[in-house]
C-alpha cells in the first residue's frame, strides 16, 4: 500500500475547488455579508455607503502596493490613500469637474512626494502611482457621482432616491455578469476566451454573462429606474463588455506581478481588488449612460 501521508512540516495540499476555481461556500457567505452591509447603508443612511467606498479605496491601494512590491515597485501609500479618499468625498459633495481637479492635484502631490526618495526608481514608481490613482480612486469616485444623482447628499436613502437606485442597478447588473458567466462557464465552458491571461474564462461563459446582463439591465432600468427599455439593453451590453475587460485587465496585472490573488482579505474571493475589478471597469460608462439617458 502506498503511503500518502505528507512528510512532517510539509505544507498541506491546496484544496481543489473544481472548475469554479474558488471555495463556493466561503464566497457566498462573504458576498452575503458585503451585500448586506451595502444594502443597509443605502437603505438607512446613504452617506454611510460613502464610508464603505472610502474604506474600499484604502484597502485596494494597500493591496496594489503589496502586489507591486513583488516587482520592486514601491507605491507611496499615504498620498494615494489620503488623496483617494479626498477624491471620493469631492465627487460626492461637488461635481465631476471637481473630481478631475482633485485627481490632478493628487497626481502632482504624489510626484512631489516621490522626490524625497531620490532619482533611482522615480519614473517607475511615479508611473505606477499615477496608474493606481486612475485605476482605483478615480474610477471608484464615479460610484460617488452615481450616488449623488439623488441629491440631498447628507441624509436620505431608500429606493425612492435616484442615486440609491442607480447604485443598486450598477451593482446588480455587474453581479449578473459574474453569476451568468460563472454558471455558463462551469456547465458549458469549452472554448477559452484568453487562455494565456485567464484560463477559466470561456466564450460560453461570456455568452452566459451577456444573457444575464441583458435581462438584468432591462428589468432594472424599466422597473427600478423607470427608464426606457432600450437603455436597459444598452446597459446590459456595456456591463458585460466592461466587466469582462476589467476582469481580464486585473488578471494581466496579477500575472505580470507573479501573484495569484491580491490578498486574502475576503474569504472565498481573495483580495478586494479581485472583486472590484469588474465594478471599477463598469461604473464610469454606466454612470454616463444613466446620467444622460435616465436621470
Amino acid at each position: 500500500m502506498t503511503d500518502t501521508t505528507p512528510p512532517a512540516g510539509a505544507a498541506p495540499p491546496a484544496k481543489d475547488h473544481g472548475r469554479a476555481g474558488r471555495d463556493l461556500k466561503a464566497a457566498v457567505a462573504s458576498a452575503v455579508v458585503l451585500l448586506g452591509a451595502i444594502g443597509a447603508s443605502l437603505y438607512f443612511w446613504k452617506p454611510a455607503f460613502m464610508l464603505i467606498v472610502a474604506a474600499a479605496v484604502v484597502v485596494a491601494v494597500w493591496e496594489l502596493r503589496k502586489g507591486m512590491l513583488a516587482k520592486d515597485i514601491d507605491l507611496p501609500e499615504q498620498p494615494l490613500m489620503v488623496g483617494g479618499v479626498v477624491m471620493v468625498v469631492v465627487a460626492y459633495v461637488s461635481s465631476a469637474e471637481a473630481l478631475v481637479t482633485a485627481t490632478a492635484v493628487t497626481a502632482l502631490v504624489i510626484m512631489l512626494w516621490l522626490l524625497r526618495r531620490g532619482v533611482d526608481g522615480y519614473v517607475k514608481n511615479a508611473t505606477a502611482s499615477v496608474f493606481t490613482l486612475v485605476y482605483v480612486p478615480f474610477l471608484g469616485s464615479f460610484v460617488a457621482l452615481m450616488l449623488a444623482e439623488g441629491g440631498d447628499t447628507w441624509t436620505g436613502g431608500g429606493l425612492d432616491d435616484d442615486g440609491v437606485a442607480g447604485i443598486l442597478t450598477f451593482i446588480l447588473v455587474t453581479i449578473a455578469s459574474d453569476i451568468g458567466g460563472y454558471v455558463a462557464g462551469v456547465l458549458f465552458g469549452k472554448h477559452p476566451m484568453a487562455p494565456v491571461i485567464s484560463p477559466k474564462k470561456s466564450w460560453e461563459g461570456f455568452a452566459g454573462s451577456l444573457l444575464a446582463c441583458l435581462g438584468a439591465g432591462w428589468v432594472l432600468v424599466v422597473y427600478l429606474l423607470e427608464g426606457d427599455w432600450w437603455v436597459g439593453l444598452c446597459l446590459g451590453v456595456i456591463a458585460v463588455v466592461m466587466a469582462t475587460l476589467g476582469d481580464l485587465c486585473e488578471s494581466v496585472i496579477k500575472r505580470d506581478l507573479g501573484i495569484k490573488d491580491m490578498s486574502q482579505v475576503i474569504p472565498g474571493h481573495g483580495g478586494l481588488m479581485d472583486r472590484l475589478d469588474s465594478l471599477l471597469a463598469t461604473i464610469a460608462p454606466i454612470w454616463l449612460l444613466l446620467h444622460y439617458a435616465v436621470f
